[in-house]
């Protein structure tokens, strides 16, 4: 077991070292990840809204969800909701997650 967390530590270590030095690199290579494995991306997505790293419309776009839905998800799991926008840019994508769910609606 400790041979699993030593060889784990050395591998972050390496990958935030690699940031520093070729951040692009690194970023291709984490959105590749969250792209391919859906529970990570989730798992992702809600701790950076729980560190109110991002707003819900935020991680509703990232999860690829309206965030109506996500309000349900995360009821459902018991997941606080903090409501309302935390910034100008959470502003504009809860607007523009409004504008879509109202398009989509209109051409019904």
């Amino acid at each position: 077991m400790t041979i699993a967390i030593e060889h784990e530590n050395w591998q972050l270590r390496q990958l935030i070292k690699l940031d520093r030095s070729q951040p692009a690199l690194i970023r291709r290579a984490l959105n590749r990840l969250l792209e391919e494995d859906e529970p990570l991306r989730w798992s992702v997505v809600v701790g950076a809204y729980l560190d109110e790293e991002i707003s819900l419309a935020r991680a509703a776009a990232m999860l690829q969800l309206h965030p109506l839905e996500l309000r349900k998800q995360f009821i459902a799991k018991g997941i606080p909701l903090r409501l309302g926008p935390e910034d100008i840019a959470d502003a504009q994508a809860e607007v523009d997650a409004i504008r879509s769910w109202k398009r989509s609606n209109d051409n019904r």
